[in-house]
Parts: C-alpha cells; structure tokens; sequence
C-alpha cells in the first residue's frame, strides 16, 4: 500500500467513525457523514501529526538508504570529547572503557537485523569513545603549568623560533634549569619573546637570560575562552619574555631522542629556513605574509596588516587551510598533466591523470610538513590526501565523507580541537561547501543556446569563474558566521566584496607564483618569483586596508549559553542530510537566531575584574570606565567585543601632596596620621569625582562610586589596604594576601583569590550582589597549576577561596 493510499484509507476511516453515534446502551443508528469542517479539531490534530511522524520517519529511512548516517560518526565523537573536556572533573577513565567494552559487544551480537538499535548503539559508542579519546590525550600530554608569574634565569634549548616583527623573535623552549629563584614546579615546554637580539637563534642552540615568566592567561570574562586548556594540550607551560637578548651558552649533552623527534627537529629548521629565506627576498608585511603562507608563521605580520585582514574578511587566506591546499594541489595537478600530455606516447601508454593526482599528493604533503602542522592544515591535508588518493582508484573525490573521514582522524588524535574556533571554523566552511557543491551537482541540466556561441564562451567562462567565487564567498562566509560569533563576538560585513576583490589575485598570481619559486628555491631561482607572489601579496594587503576602512563590523558581544549548541545542531542537520528533513536544520538556525534578536539577553556586568587583579572596570551602559589609563590589550579588547562596547572611559589622574606616597611594588607600613591622611583623600575623591568613573592617585590607588552608591577601590600597594577597606565596599588588589577579608565588612578581592576564581564579574540586582567566576573547581589538569602552593610545594586546595558577600 502506498503511502497516498494510507492516509486515504486513516482519512475514510475518520470519517466512518463519525456516521455512527450511541443513542441507547442497545441501539446504533446512522447519522449523516459529517463534513471535514465538522470533524473535531483534536481528530484532525492527531491525524495529521500521525502524517508528520511517518513522513519523518520516512525520511530518515530514506537518509539511512543514502549512507547519510554515517556522516554523523564524527559529530557524535566530538560530541563525547567535548562533554569530557566540559565537564567539572575528569570522568572516571575505568568506567568509560567497561561502557565501551559492552558497546562494542552489544553492537557486536546486534547484527545487521537491527539496523535501528544498531544504529543508536553506534551513536553511543562513539560518543563514549570520543570521551575515552580526550581522556587518554590528557594524560599523553601530561602538560606542567606555572603557577605563578615569577622572573627568573632561564635555560633552556630552542626548539621552534619564528619571527615576531622586527628585530623580535618568538621561541619554544625546552627548559633544562631555572636559577635566582629555581622554580619548584617547572614547566618543561616556555613560549618566550626576544627583543633586540642582532641574530635569531638556530634551532637547537642552548640559551640563557633573566627572563619574566607568567602562566597562560584564563578566561578574560567568565564563559570566555580559557587559553591554558589550549596551552596545556600545546604542551606550553608558561609565557614571558627575556629582559634584553639572551646569551647562547656552550652547548650541553642533550639526550638522543627518537628518529620522530630528530625529523621533526629537521623539519622545523627546514621550515624556519624557507621563511628566512623568504622574508629577505620580501622585507615587511609582504615578506611576513608570504612567509605565512608557505611556514604558517604568522607573527611577524603587523598588527595593523593583522586587523585589517580580520575585518575585511581575509584572515583565512593567512592560515594554511582549504584554499591554499586546494589552489596548491590543483596548481600542480593541471600543470604536470598538461605537461604530460604534450608528449603523444606518454600520454597513451600511461595514466596521465592518476600520475598527476600522484604528483600532486606529494606536493601537499610537502607543504604540509613544512606547515608547522597546524589544525586548519591537518585537516585540508587529510581531505587532499583522501581526495587524490580517490582518483587512483576512480572514485568521487569530493564528497561529504571524506569530510567526515578527516574529522574522525583529527578527532581521534586531537580530540581537544573540537572546542577550539580553527577546528570548527574550518569544518564549518568545508562542510557547507561541499554539500552546496553536492546541491549544485544535482541540480537539473539545462541547455543554454547562447553558450555554445564561440564568442560568448569566454564570457560565461569569466561569469562562471566570478560567480563560483561569489558563492564559495557567500557560502563560507554564512557558515563561519556563527563560530565567529561565539568565539570573537564580531562580524564582518564586507566579507564578501572583499573576497571577490581579492580571490581572482590569490588564485592567478599569488598561488602559482609562489609555488614556482618553493620549486625553484634549492637552485637559488626563485627570487623573481617570490617578486611576483609580493606584487600579489601587495594587492590583496591594499584591498584589505581599503575595505577594513569602510567599516561595517558588527560587534554582537556575549549570547546565551544556549544559541551555540542549538545553531550547530540545526547547521549539522543542514548539511549533512539530504532530504526534505534537511530544512528542519534551517528552522532551527533560524528560529534560535530570531529569539535571540528578540528577546533581552544577558545584561553586562556592572564590574569586570581582571583574573590577575590589575584591571578593573566598570560598566555603564554603552560605555566602560577602567582603573587603567592604557589597558592591557589583550585582555580589554576581549572585553569590549564580548560585551559589545567601544567607549572607553580613562580614569581621572590627580596628585595631591596630603596624600602619603608608596613605591609601587613594595609594601610599606604608614603611620596612623598617614593612614587618616589617606582616609581622607580616598574620600574626597569619590565626593569630588564623576559618578562611574575611577579617581586615581598615580601608583596608589584608584577609587570609584558606583551607581548602587557603594564605592569600589583598586590598590597596587598594600600599604593602602587599611583605608581602602575603611572607605570603600569592594577593595581590588593584585596583591597576593594570605586573607581574603576585610576586619570592615568590606568585599576583597586579591590576587590569590583571583587566581584561583579567575576573572569576576559583579552585577548589582534587587535581590543583592551577584558575583560570577571563571572558574567554580580547579579539578581539571589544565587548572590544577592555580591549586598549587608554592611554599609548601603541594595543592592545598584544588576549590576556589569561597569570596564574601558582606559588603551587600
């Protein structure tokens, strides 16, 4: 029975209940067939969400039929890994493999007679395996932290450099000894920055330098990106920078490692080789961007060249990823088969196209080992690779599990990309446009009359070169939209044109320009090319410069914890399936992304507190008051865009001589007229100050009235914490105190309770005071370094300072 006939025969039977009625406990008699209109509005309900069931279950037996189900194994992977990674502790490494064991049993004995029960025991499989994943790249990492700031003489063996601007270079080093203090606990693996040095170190070299060290930064805003999760699982321990260039040291006996470790070592020299090379053939932003797309060293492009690319839309051209793994093996590919097709006999005795896919494979995986394996490039490498190695056996080469496939080997080894915006950005895009290509494929053929004209075809060829640019333009950009909003809080609004502007200068100068001249660079040839490729470079720089001077970002800020998760759920349905039930993805994109619109968010805090105690600022509508004339960047740029504000309010300086003064730094103990003196300063500040805008005495203490009328105070000195907490409601300090209390009553916060808390965010509600934490537990590995007690060289307390609400 077809399915029309099926609902013709639930709709008869409908009405057939409707002829007859009871009128006595015996007696039946027939009425009048009712109409449609007659037939209660609960019947025809049910009757048609009966229709909808079966016509979704229709469809996704129609999606299982296409293979469409396998494309979910790596949502459901990363789905693991994520809740793993998410979680408050570490899931219980013993119970996660027993549950995977009966899995794998339980799909075992199941067989293929149940594909249903098989299909969602599938699903649980792979969602308890992506946790056992995460788990076991946790311990393989096994990452030691700082934990603390703490200037120190570092020793220790380049094993990565890059350039960081000029006469700045940025090193990974592997610490051998730490001196005046030594460290405890320290960390194996440092990032560190040299300034003035005349030589970069070559890689292996062994040197030695007072040096500032500080842990990798947490989340700026609680629900914020945490970089020590990115750092412990890039094997980082701690962040710094040398005071003046370090010396090299006479070289140490350093243990042999293992043949991976010693081509890895080679590959890296390669890679800092090639990028010297280019960048004094190509000297400024040029030379740092076309570095950055042979070696994936991005640092050395100014940060004015960095903003621009990133408001215009561009930055994706600098990392590695699909585009230039595709311009690079499709370069290469058509090149050496026309090449071999000028020659009669190769061409008929050989296969021309699987030598050539052959070729090209080799040539992405050169680039890839040159790249500095970066996630973007993994992931275009595996889906080259898959896609090539599809010709030689005459397969389709692009295909949605091929993405898959690449997701599932990146999930498997690095589970932790999952949460980071390169991994999610780059599948996004990737995903989109292969299903739209998948759309486009399948789309009905016709025949056009004009384009068989010989003067139109170089026109349509041109139309049709623009016009899939402008789609993979539009595509990519509507894909990655989301993720950059949950992870910069930002969007661009000249994407578009400005990819259009500059994508026909990457793909026909760029690209088989600098291709030319990495073939050429063993002979010494290449210096005219990389000429060519900088003439390219420049154009896309000015494009960038033009359309990033038009305007046009819209700063979204923070959204609710929910629209992330429910968007990416709708965007998976988009484009991994296949049917109708495809639009199902797009309702919910779209009625996730309306509610948001419309309903109130997330009011912004009314005080943000820097994790290290040193920045404060205080919230008023479309502006924001800080304590900092010139404001770390790296953390109050976060802020603004995820609270979606420009204005910057500085505080207002004054000097007073009344006021007793305290060299910053260190602590001093005033006398009590000094403290009265103090006292009565702090106070006359608020009373003569701007409401919502901090008074500071330079290098003391800044102070602020807020619009609740409590007064907030940030001290860098201790010596002020009496009066502070004398005048004031809520005392600030980076000060590590061994209490976490005011005798006042007053809220305190230092920065020992800070660094255990993370930054903090206050907000003032009829119900009291409302304080949100980066952190609730210190429970997980990549937070353990903020338990650690230093002088006692144990965790003495893996849970955050419990912090006073008194002063509400």
């Amino acid at each position: 029975m077809t399915g029309f006939e099926t609902r013709e025969r639930q709709a008869q039977s409908i009405d057939e209940k409707m002829d007859f009625v009871a009128v006595g406990p015996r007696a039946i008699v027939t009425q009048p067939a009712r109409t449609q209109a007659s037939v209660p509005f609960r019947w025809r309900l049910s009757a048609a969400a009966k229709r909808c069931v079966e016509s979704s279950m229709r469809m996704v037996s129609e999606e299982a039929g296409h293979g469409r189900l396998v494309l979910f194994s790596p949502v459901f992977l990363g789905a693991g890994a994520a809740t793993w990674f998410l979680m408050a502790a570490d899931f219980p490494a013993t119970s996660a493999l027993l549950c995977l064991l009966v899995l794998v049993i339980a799909v075992t004995l199941c067989g293929y007679e149940r594909p249903k029960l098989q299909a969602t025991l599938m699903a649980v499989l792979l969602f308890v395996g992506g946790m056992l994943s995460a788990q076991i790249e946790t311990w393989r990492a096994r990452t030691v932290i700082l934990d603390s700031a703490v200037t120190t003489t570092v020793t220790g063996r380049v094993e990565r450099r890059e350039g960081d601007g000029p006469g700045r270079w940025r090193y990974i080093l592997g610490v051998s000894r730490t001196d005046a203090p030594e460290v405890k606990r320290p960390p194996e693996r440092i990032s560190v920055l040299v300034r003035g040095a005349k030589e970069a170190f070559e890689l292996g070299a062994v040197i030695e330098g007072r040096a500032r060290l500080t842990p990798p930064a947490g989340p700026a805003l609680p629900q914020l990106y945490d970089f020590a999760f990115g750092a412990y699982y890039d094997g980082i321990g701690a962040n710094g920078f040398f005071y003046g260039a370090p010396k090299e040291v006479a070289s140490q006996p350093v243990q042999e490692g293992s043949v991976g470790e010693v081509v890895l070592e080679w590959l890296f020299r390669l890679r800092s080789g090639i990028g010297d090379r280019i960048r004094s053939v190509l000297p400024g932003d040029t030379g740092a961007f076309a570095a950055s797309l042979v070696t994936d060293e991005r640092r050395a492009i100014s940060d004015e060249t960095t903003e621009a690319l990133r408001q215009s839309g561009l930055a994706h051209i600098v990392a590695i990823s699909g585009l230039n793994m595709a311009l690079s093996a499709g370069i290469f590919y058509v090149g050496l088969r026309v090449i071999l097709s000028l020659f009669a006999s190769v061409a008929q005795a050989w296969p021309t196209k699987k030598i050539a896919a052959a070729g090209a494979l080799a040539a992405v995986t050169a680039y890839y080992l040159i790249s500095g394996f970066a996630v973007s490039a993994e992931r275009a490498f595996i889906m080259m690779a898959i896609m090539l190695i599809a010709v030689f056996f005459d397969r389709p080469s692009i295909s949605l599990r091929n993405v898959a496939l690449s997701a599932l080997v990146i999930l498997a080894v690095s589970p932790s990309e999952v949460l980071g915006p390169s991994f999610q950005m780059s599948f996004a895009a990737t995903l989109a446009l292969v299903a739209g290509y998948d759309l486009w494929k399948g789309r009905p053929m016709r025949e056009n009359a004009l384009a068989k004209l010989p003067i139109m075809k170089p026109l349509f060829m041109i139309g049709g070169f623009f016009g899939g640019i402008f789609l993979t333009s539009l595509i990519g950009g509507f894909s990655t939209a989301l993720f950059s909003i949950e992870h910069f809080h930002r969007l661009s609004t000249y994407g578009l044109p400005a990819n259009l502007a500059a994508m026909p200068v990457i793909s026909f100068i760029v690209m088989p320009s600098g291709m030319m001249a990495m073939l050429l660079m063993p002979f010494g040839l290449d210096g005219p090319l990389w000429q060519i490729t900088g003439f390219g470079l420049d154009l896309v720089i000015k494009i960038a410069k033009t359309v990033s001077d038009w305007g046009g970002n819209i700063d979204v800020g923070r959204l609710p914890g929910w629209y992330f998760p429910t968007a990416v759920f709708g965007f998976l349905l988009l484009t991994l399936l296949k049917s109708r039930l495809r639009h199902a993805g797009t309702a919910i994109v779209a009625a996730s992304t309306l509610t948001v619109a419309l309903l109130p968010g997330n009011s912004a805090p009314d005080v943000a507190i820097a994790e290290d105690g040193g920045l404060v600022a205080v919230v008023d509508g479309e502006a924001m008051a800080s304590n900092r004339e010139k404001p770390p960047s790296f953390i109050f740029q976060q802020w603004q865009r995820a609270l979606a504000i420009e204005e910057h309010q500085k505080p207002i300086m004054i000097t007073d001589a009344n006021a007793p003064a305290a060299p910053e730094g260190k602590r001093l103990k005033f006398s009590p007229d000094q403290l009265d003196e103090s006292r009565e300063v702090m106070i006359q500040a608020v009373a003569t100050g701007p409401p919502l805008r901090f008074t500071c005495l330079k290098g003391a203490w800044c102070t602020v009235s807020l619009k609740n009328g409590k007064q907030l105070t940030v001290i860098n000195n201790a010596a002020y914490l009496g009066p502070a907490c004398d005048t004031a409601d809520i005392v600030v300090t980076p000060v590590h105190l061994r209490f976490d209390r005011c005798r006042s009553g007053a809220m305190l916060f230092t920065g020992e309770t800070l660094r255990k808390t993370g930054s903090v965010e206050l907000r003032f509600t009829d119900k009291g005071l409302q304080v949100a934490t980066a952190f609730d537990t210190l429970l997980r590995p990549w937070m353990r370094h903020r338990a650690y007690d230093w002088r006692s060289d144990t965790f003495a307390d893996d849970r955050p300072s419990p912090i006073s609400d008194s002063g509400e």
